[in-house]
Formats: C-alpha cells, structure tokens, sequence
C-alpha cells in the first residue's frame, strides 16, 4: 500500500510541477513582452480547450486507452509543443510575435489540461485497487502536486526565468519525464464493450446524463460559475505586482522582485488545506464547504485590491493564505464529490465533464471578462497615466472580481439543496 501511495505522490508532484513553471508568472513575460493586453487570451485557451479535450480524452480513457497511457501520451505531446514555444520565445526576444507563440502554446494546453482529469482517474483507480478510501487517501496524496507546483514557481523566481520563456522549457522538459513515468504506473482497464450498445453507450457519453439529476445538474452549474474565478488572480496577480516598480518606496520591495515567491504562499496553505478536506467534507459536508471556498475567493480578490507590497504586504500574504481554502475547498472537495455520485463505469468521463464546467466554460469566460475589466481599468488608459493612476485601476478591478465570488457565493447558499449526513448519524440509522 505505501508502495502504491509513493508511486501516485511522484506522478502528482510532477503533474503539478509542470503547471507551476508558468501558470503564475507567464503573465509578467507577457507583459514585459508588449503583451499584456494578450494575457486574458493566453490564460482562456486553458479553459476553451477543457470544454472539449478533457471530456474527450476521458471518454478515449473510459472506453478505448488505458488511462495511464493516455497520460503518457498526452504528456508527451504537451511537452513538446511548449519546449517548442520556449525555444522560440528565445530565439525571439523582445520581437517575440504573438500569433507563433500562441499556437505553440495552445497546442501545448490542448494536451496537458485532460491530463489533470486523467491523473484524477488513474489515482481513483489505483487506490481501490489497493483496498484503500480515496476520501481519506487521496487529498495527502494530492498535496505533494501542489508541493510540486510550489518547487518549480519558486525555481523558475531564483533563476530569473519569470519574465523570460525559460519558463515554458523547464514546463515541458518536466511533461516529458512525467511521459515516460506514467508508462510504469498500474493499468487502468479500459470498459468492456456490450454486445448491444447506442451511439451514446459507444461513444460513453454517458456522463452528461448526470445533468438530468436536479442535484447533480445545480452542482455543475455553480461549479462553471466559480470557476470564473480560477484563473484570475494566476493570469493577473503578478502583472499587477509588476506595476509597482514604477513606485520608488515599492520598487525594491520583496513583492516586487520576488512575486513568485509571494504568490507561492497561496500554494504552501493549499497543500496544508488539501489535509483538512476529508474531515471539511465528513463534518460539513459538501455545500458547506463549497461555501466556504466562495466566501475565501472573496477575501482572496478583495485583500489585493486593497493591499501594497509596502506597509500593506499583510494583505497580500492573507490574500495567499486563504487561497487555500478557496482553490481546494472547490476543486478537490468538488473532484471527490463527483467521484463518490458517479458510476464506476463513468468515473474518467464525469472527470472530464467536471473539468470541462469549471476550467472549460468557467475558466474561459473568467479569464475574457477580467481581461476586459483590466484592460478598462488598466492597459487602455492613456500613456500619460500616473503610477497612482494605474494602481487605483487595479484596485477597482479586484473589488469587481470580488463583488461577483460575493454574488455566487449567496446564489449558491440559497439554490444548492443538499443535506449533509454526519457519520454518526449513517451509522445510528444503520
């Protein structure tokens, strides 16, 4: 059993790392790079490709490929593709055009992003096989991915790499270890076809049966809605501590010259939150502890708004600190909840709708709406702004981003019905 829980702690550290390497500081070379009106675009391609490329995959996962080849396919093919936009990316240096490294990188994002549905599936697998509950097993399983996303943002930050492309070569070099480690993980049987079978049993789309549960269909949907949130604050938090070099009390602060690591608080409490999600989950149950994750991404937008990297830093580590409660509360808590409402048969599938709700249409309409807002507040304001200026319109952009966490948060508290059973009751009415 520790056997098999080391080999899926080495498969989700590394699937994470490759993530870590430019999710957080891909928008500070952007913007360094002339396009910082562009970041929104980068950012959403991750959610336009998870409305379908995860769905499919799973599907290919379920009926066709084992799960654990597929990752390494898909890992393969990812690590290529972005190697590729970083060789090009320096090659290019400052005349770095846009529509070259976009196509790199979207080809890239297209393969990596089923891979987190897929390292999903092979860890649920892999742990029933091994007699184990993957409520209790998996988060401490999970937290070594985000201890892997912490060690590479933190590598890339120390080598110099956040406003350069080194950061997409050191992402794909890890895709290919992580390709061929995947190959020695156990086999995940694909399902065995029936005699008698329609289009949709053939094709396993099974999964969106799912949406005719009331439940299951609220849960979903307000899953897309917090999704919104997702990729905001990894596409626009270091941008924004970047504009502070043109304030001389800011410019050589820690937050400043150091945002990677800043921001890698928010990963450090999430793997320390991913600890408390089976007792979260058994003692609250699963709408509260969505709750508390929109109710933290309110926190979450609203300290950066009103926080500096002077004096006002607190805000900034608090904003990090709850991070973990408003990332894993949601989408680890919500990955179980799928998993435990689902078929067997279905569990790679309803992964992959699971992704393609929040980082697919949520994440994609998230990162497009705050582009617009930034670029409103921020990027097309008149070059003779000032550096106040520019601060005040980041600030009215995160408390916009924290009005809406507001808003869904109460839609949800009042929408979700759901009825959280207690262990010690199941067991009394047992």
């Amino acid at each position: 059993m520790k056997h098999m829980k080391l080999r899926l702690i080495v498969m989700n550290f590394l699937e994470y790392a490759v993530w870590g390497a430019y999710l957080t500081c891909m928008g500070r070379y952007l913007a360094t790079h002339g396009l910082g009106s562009n970041i929104g675009i980068f950012y959403s391609i991750q959610g336009i490709v998870s409305l379908f490329m995860p769905a499919l995959i799973g599907i290919v996962a379920d009926r066709w490929i084992p799960a654990q080849k597929l990752l390494s396919l898909c890992h393969a093919l990812a690590g290529a593709f972005m190697i590729s936009a970083g060789v090009y990316g320096l090659m290019s240096g400052d005349s770095v055009q846009f529509a070259l490294l976009f196509s790199l990188y979207t080809l890239s994002v297209a393969f990596f992003m089923p891979t987190i549905a897929l390292s999903n599936s092979v860890a649920y697998i892999s742990l029933g096989k091994a007699g184990l509950d993957t409520v209790k097993d998996f988060p401490p399983i999970r937290v070594f991915g985000t201890i892997g996303f912490i060690a590479t943002m933190w590598i890339v930050d120390l080598c110099g790499f956040q406003t350069t492309a080194w950061q997409f070569v050191v992402s794909g070099s890890l895709s290919i270890i992580l390709s061929l480690y995947s190959l020695s993980l156990p086999e995940c049987e694909t399902k065995k076809k029936a005699e008698s079978q329609s289009w949709v049993e053939a094709m396993g789309l099974q999964a969106f049966s799912l949406f005719k549960q009331k439940k299951m269909a609220i849960f979903f949907i307000f899953s897309m809605l917090l999704g919104v949130s997702l990729q905001i604050t990894n596409g626009f938090a270091n941008p924004f501590l970047g504009s502070f070099e043109a304030f001389d009390e800011f410019a050589d602060t820690f937050g400043v010259q150091h945002s990677n690591i800043l921001i890698s608080i928010s990963q450090i409490c999430e793997a320390l939150c991913i600890l408390l999600i089976p007792f979260f989950l058994k003692k609250f149950g699963i709408k509260n502890v969505m709750l508390m994750a929109m109710f933290a991404w309110v926190l979450r937008f609203g300290l950066f708004g009103a926080g500096d990297p002077g004096s006002g830093v607190w805000m900034f580590v608090l904003s990090c600190i709850v991070y973990g409660f408003a990332f894993d509360f949601f989408n680890i808590s919500g990955s179980l909840y799928v998993d435990q409402e689902t078929d067997p048969a279905l569990r790679s599938s309803a992964q992959g709708l699971f992704m393609m709700m929040t980082n697919g249409f949520g994440a994609t309409i998230g990162t497009l709406s705050a582009q617009a807002i930034v670029n409103w507040q921020v990027y097309n304001l008149p070059e003779t702004a000032t550096p106040l200026e520019v601060w005040a319109g980041w600030r009215t952009a995160w408390y916009i981003f924290a009005t809406y966490a507001l808003v869904v948060a109460i839609l949800f508290w009042i929408f979700f019905d759901y009825k959280h059973n207690k262990p010690s009751e199941v067991n009394s009415k047992e």
